[in-house]
């Protein structure tokens, strides 16, 4: 058994990644992310370890056997990862595995599917000396099928890292890095074996070296307590802009340059080790473009070296607004500013509490530092809150609660722990509206441990004041849609109840008469005849009701105006007292809901036959046509309605001028017309009369 420096290379590679998942393994407990991330690291070690026997051997049989086993392992790394990546460092992990099941599945079943049974078709060739093996299309597709899913494992830890913040961000940078070095060698390897066909030795060099390169970086991030307890909340969108993506085409791009020119001049045994370095130098790239301290040492020197202010106000408060304009929601509000607060003014730990009802309790709203079960462990209560409280009354400014005496201060510095010991003071920003305190933000952890200067504090003073005015709103606004919706549902009750009082008690002097009538024919005929009239009138209410809380559909048919109109006009033969002048005028066939449409005239007709006197009561119905509006006109020359009435009430539920009417009638109608394309036209003089107007659009059938 000979061993090379690649297969040394790799057997390093497969102890590091074997050490990573027992020593995760121990200490994980029963979530997702550590069991995920310790079945991905077992699979890259035992990759790796088969890739070292491959290489330790000298028959070509057993050769071929492990480079196969090391495939099929290989096939399902991308899809546990993939498992990972939508898990790590996440809240609303549950709420991404329920939209990505299927993707899961099928990164796990389709390529692990492919490299077993296809295992023995996967080859064109055996391996020769140098571990040269030519793919068949199985094998290439096997490997453009885990480049897809590798593309998608890092997007989804980009993701996460674009969605923390300060202490958070600082927990989970190296284990982002480390994966995206990882599966960045393993996607260059993929595509290199979809464009080539073939596996060379070089490549699997290179994921060995990943990861190697890879192990101190997530070790790296392991050492840094709590980072498997972050949760952060990303968006469901895609993500635009991406650096995974670039980093990804950079790297490729000056690899597969590398590798021509290779070629052209000729080969070169030290491909791998060039490889290897290029790596290292984007990773420390990455690590320097995402060091705060860096941002923030680039931001002084503009601004000692070109005389800029350390602050774009108006960008930052443009910024401020737009965030808390947008936000509908105190939580929502909390989240997205705490963000914004640790990007401008530098700082790691940022936290948010809001005072709750009772002023008994400092609630956890949002935090860069705290998760939501360690924030509601620290968040102050009883006697601390209410001291807390009123001190912060008489306080407009930010307080540095390291520096006072108060006896106060020590509940908010163990509700805000110190994450560094060179992390500066720590700031009790407090949230006011005239004169009381809605709740507070606390900062510290700066990046270099910079004090907090005048105009730090002027700005943090602002963005308090700001914060708790948008909170007042929100609370406003809640308080608001909830007093409406206590209005619209007396409203709703107080007609329902009403009608049900008279309901129960037509049914309740029936029963009573019922024990001394029962043996007369003609009673019980009445009395059924009565209990089918209250079950009709008590399904009509329930019906029309439910249009407040149900949406309408119209089904749409080829259908002539003129004939909805006469049919329903003859659906009141015989009931109608008033004079009725019907004018019809030709109007197109047009796409109309016949029973809908049915609905609307026989709401229109009652309320006129309603408003008109019972000596001289008239109703003029008209239809025609109007451009490419199908025109229906009802008038009557009734009592009218009050301008009043008409701009505020008229199409509103539960809003009539008529003693037995809910008030629906015209709002299910203005539903119908309007679920058609159309709108409708009110004119009223108050005792002269009022006609509607129906207009639909002339839409031919295709």
């Amino acid at each position: 058994m000979t061993t090379t420096s690649a297969g040394i290379l790799s057997l390093i590679a497969a102890i590091m990644g074997g050490l990573m998942a027992i020593g995760v393994a121990i200490r994980a407990g029963k979530s997702l992310p550590h069991w995920s991330f310790v079945l991905g690291m077992a699979a890259l070690s035992g990759e790796r370890l088969l890739d070292y026997f491959a290489r330790g051997s000298d028959d070509p049989l057993t050769t071929s056997q492990f480079t196969t086993g090391q495939l099929i392992v290989g096939a399902f790394v991308p899809g546990i990862w993939l498992l990972f990546g939508l898990t790590y460092a996440r809240g609303n992990g549950r709420e991404f595995l329920t939209r990505w099941r299927w993707p899961v599945f099928f990164s796990l079943a389709l390529p692990g599917a492919l490299a077993v049974w296809c295992r023995d078709d996967l080859f064109t060739s055996s391996p020769v000396t140098q571990k040269i093996i030519g793919l068949s299309n199985y094998g290439v597709t096997l490997a453009l099928l885990k480049f897809l899913v590798l593309l998608l494992v890092l997007m989804n830890l980009e993701r996460t890292f674009r969605a923390t913040v300060g202490t958070m961000r600082w927990r989970i940078k190296y284990m982002i890095v480390g994966v995206g070095v990882l599966f960045l060698a393993h996607a260059y390897a993929d595509v290199q074996a979809f464009m080539m066909h073939r596996v060379e030795d070089s490549v699997d060099g290179l994921e060995a070296g990943a990861l190697i390169v890879a192990c101190p970086l997530i070790l790296r991030a392991l050492m840094r307590s709590g980072h498997f307890e972050v949760n952060v909340h990303p968006s469901h969108t895609v993500i635009h802009n991406s650096l995974i993506l670039a980093l990804a085409g950079i790297y490729l791009l000056l690899l597969g340059l590398f590798a021509n020119l290779i070629q052209f001049f000729g080969s070169d045994g030290s491909f791998v080790l060039k490889a290897f370095i290029l790596l290292v130098g984007l990773v420390v790239l990455t690590v320097v473009m995402m060091s705060d301290r860096v941002r923030l040492h680039t931001k002084r020197f503009v601004s000692r070296n070109f005389q800029r202010p350390m602050y774009d106000y108006r960008t930052v408060w443009r910024r401020f607004t737009e965030c808390s304009a947008s936000r509908l929601d105190q939580m929502e509000l909390c989240r997205e500013t705490v963000k914004l607060v640790a990007e401008v003014f530098q700082v790691l730990s940022v936290t948010i509490w809001l005072v709750d009802e009772k002023e008994e309790k400092l609630m956890f709203a949002s935090s860069t530092l705290l998760t939501d079960s360690r924030g509601a462990e620290l968040s102050p209560k009883g006697a601390e809150a209410r001291a807390v409280l009123h001190a912060l009354q008489g306080h407009n400014e930010p307080i540095d609660i390291d520096s006072t005496d108060e006896k106060w201060a020590p509940a908010l510095r163990r509700a805000h722990p110190d994450e560094f010991r060179k992390g500066g003071s720590r700031v009790c920003v407090p949230m006011t509206v005239g004169g009381e305190v809605l709740g507070l933000m606390t900062l510290g952890d700066r990046v270099g441990g910079t004090a907090f200067m005048h105009q730090d504090l002027d700005l943090l003073k602002c963005v308090g004041d700001q914060l708790a005015a948008s909170l007042r709103n929100l609370q406003l606004s809640g308080r608001l849609v909830e007093v409406k919706e206590m209005e619209a549902f007396q409203t709703m009750s107080t007609f329902f109840v009403h009608d049900l009082k008279n309901t129960a008690s037509t049914l309740g002097l029936m029963l009573k008469n019922l024990p001394v009538h029962f043996n007369d024919p003609a009673f019980r005929e009445d009395a059924l005849r009565g209990v089918s009239k209250t079950v009709n009138h008590i399904n009509s209410l329930i019906s029309r009701l439910s249009l407040l809380r149900h949406g309408l559909e119209v089904k749409r048919v080829e259908a002539d105006l003129n004939d909805i109109v006469e049919k329903s006009l003859a659906s009141h033969k015989g009931t109608i007292e008033a004079e009725v002048l019907k004018e019809y005028r030709p109007v197109p066939r047009m796409m109309l809901d016949p029973e809908q449409l049915m609905k609307v005239i026989t709401n229109l007709i009652i309320n006129s036959l309603e408003a008109v006197p019972k000596q001289g009561g008239q109703l003029r119905i008209q239809t025609g046509q109007i451009n490419n509006w199908g025109v229906l006109s009802v008038s009557d020359n009734g009592c009218g309605m009050s301008p009043e009435f008409l701009s505020r009430s008229l199409f509103r539920p539960f809003q009539t001028t008529k003693k037995a009417g809910l008030g629906i009638g015209m709002f299910q109608s203005k539903m119908i017309v309007e679920a058609h394309g159309g709108r409708m036209e009110v004119e009223s003089e108050p005792n002269v009369g009022t006609t509607f107007r129906v207009l639909l659009p002339i839409i031919k059938n295709k």
